[in-house]
């Protein structure tokens, strides 16, 4: 499986552990809530769902709306189905929230992992954002170091992209610095500074993710649904 896809299937389990959803509401879900699947289409989300559903995680249902059972009559069209999570899918999810290794850290699996935080054990934060915050250190000092080596042969531009990316990874390091003191000090994040709060329950709804200007990546817009 390719790290793309078991992020997604990650996400997936997480936000049908709120709720059994249609396979629409969930790509709605995914592109609206977490930033990191903004542009994706039917023809990933749908084989990652079966995918789900023959690893005994998922199980499909007719939906009951009314809307849905007008949907076959109308035009041919088949009823929705609903996403529901099996047992052994929760338990599945719970352990992969579990993992703190090094994939927890990296840009993608971390937006991912964040956005689910609320059903996240403390000790568990805090070593998924430590890891983080090891990791831009890191990639702050090879970063400064390429800079020092280089900054003659840069022009102007490519010299202040080069700034850019630093200063985007440095704000990043303090708004980890930011959450893993207030994990130890037991708060929950709220007020200024925090962005929208996250409640700290492990049945609780999804946490918010990064925002754009905090956590350095593409900002590509989603695909229209069809």
């Amino acid at each position: 499986m390719s790290r793309r896809a078991g992020i997604l299937e990650f996400a997936v389990l997480g936000l049908l552990r709120e709720s059994p959803m249609h396979g629409y509401e969930l790509r709605k879900r995914l592109n609206t809530s977490l930033g990191v699947f903004r542009a994706f289409s039917y023809g990933t989300l749908y084989p990652c769902l079966k995918t789900l559903v023959a690893n005994g995680w998922l199980i499909e249902e007719p939906g009951h709306t009314t809307e849905d059972a007008l949907a076959a009559p109308l035009a041919g069209r088949r009823a929705k189905i609903v996403y529901r999570l099996t047992a052994e899918g929760k338990e599945h999810f719970e352990e992969l929230l579990s993992q703190t290794g090094p994939d927890a850290y990296e840009d993608e699996h971390f937006a991912a992992r964040f956005a689910f935080f609320g059903q996240t054990s403390r000790d568990v934060r805090m070593r998924v954002l430590e890891g983080r915050r090891s990791r831009l250190e890191e990639r702050l000092e090879k970063m400064s170091a390429s800079l020092a080596r280089t900054r003659e042969r840069l022009d102007d531009y490519t010299l202040e992209l080069q700034r850019h990316g630093m200063e985007s990874v440095e704000r990043e390091v303090r708004w980890l610095n930011e959450l893993i003191e207030s994990e130890r000090a037991g708060r929950d994040l709220k007020g200024p500074g925090h962005g929208e709060p996250t409640r700290d329950t492990t049945e609780g709804a999804p946490g918010v993710l990064p925002r754009p200007g905090d956590t350095p990546g593409p900002d590509t817009p989603g695909d229209t649904a069809t």
